[in-house]
């Protein structure tokens, strides 16, 4: 046993040429093969890469109930949100198949990233790519929406299909209004159809990026929806640390995919970071907003130690 392992595993050789020179059969050769793995007299080591985490990324999907999570390592906090894009381009590229329906949040620093990082993908891997919430901020930050959906649809080879509509009204009659309007048709029959959605997580208080694009809530209703035990929200739906949804007026105006519809996509990726963001990550994790993780190897650690 240990003669036929010490050949097959340190010189390499076939079953069939082992069997040879040693003048047995070659189904005995692979018994024994079988055999010196069972009794520990060859041993597997997997010698993970410098940069990859597999042991804390399976302890988080164990802790959150996770379908996967994948982590990557930023070299500071202020690295964080291009190497988030960097990992979740990577994730894409790996696990886009065909004929996918992605619906994609605003615009987020991270998911930029990721569609300038996205590199060549396999022909027809997703056949639409849909806008999940209404516009908000200064003219600047829909333009940079606006070229994330086109620059994914691209690179998959998929039709871009565009919420044309502000993404907070006045009134829950206007939004009524405006979802059975002839021009968002189209966006909203797709969230039915729904088999990726990319999303961004974000804590109650702004960042100061998000800050100077305008891409935030008035402060009074930020106020209003921390008094309420608001710690994050996705696609503008906010959330406690239990991952509940918070009953607020803001639920009514908002002009974006329902909690309801986002949580039965199949595949639901978050993409966020940083210690400014952990509770928000937490409580996504726990109301099951999101299946999926993208985040840095800190925040991993922050999310395994509550």
């Amino acid at each position: 046993m240990a003669k036929i392992a010490r050949l097959y595993h340190e010189r390499g050789m076939r079953q069939t040429e082992i069997a040879a020179e040693l003048h047995v059969s070659q189904p005995r050769v692979s018994r024994l093969l079988k055999a010196a793995g069972e009794t520990g007299l060859v041993r597997t080591i997997v010698s993970m890469p410098v940069g990859v985490h597999t042991e804390t990324e399976e302890a988080l999907e164990a802790a959150y109930g996770l379908t996967e999570v994948v982590i990557a390592e930023a070299e500071d906090e202020s690295a964080v949100l291009n190497t988030l894009g960097s990992a979740l381009a990577f994730y894409l590229e790996a696990t886009l198949i065909s004929d996918e329906v992605i619906g994609i949040s605003s615009w987020s620093q991270s998911l930029l990233t990721m569609a300038d990082s996205l590199g060549t993908l396999n022909p027809g891997a997703a056949k639409k790519v849909v806008q999940l919430v209404g516009g908000h901020g200064r003219s600047v930050v829909q333009y940079q929406a606006n070229r994330l959906l086109t620059r994914l649809a691209a690179r998959t080879g998929a039709e871009p299909v565009f919420l044309s509509a502000p993404g907070v009204l006045l009134s829950p009659g206007d939004v009524e209004s405006l979802l059975r309007a002839p021009l968002l048709q189209e966006p909203v029959a797709a969230w039915d159809e729904l088999t990726l959605a990319l999303v961004g997580i974000g804590s109650v208080e702004p960042s100061p990026l998000a800050l100077e694009s305008g891409n935030t809530l008035p402060a009074t209703t930020l106020r209003a929806l921390k008094e309420l035990g608001a710690v994050g929200d996705v696609c503008f739906r906010y959330f406690d640390a239990k991952g509940v949804l918070v009953a607020s007026e803001l639920n009514d105006t908002v002009v974006s995919i329902s909690p309801d519809k986002l949580k039965k996509v199949p595949r639901r990726v978050g993409v966020a970071g940083g210690a400014r963001k952990v509770a928000a990550i937490r409580a996504a994790l726990r109301g099951g907003w999101v299946n999926v993780l993208v985040t840095d190897l800190t925040t991993a650690r922050a999310l395994l130690e509550s």
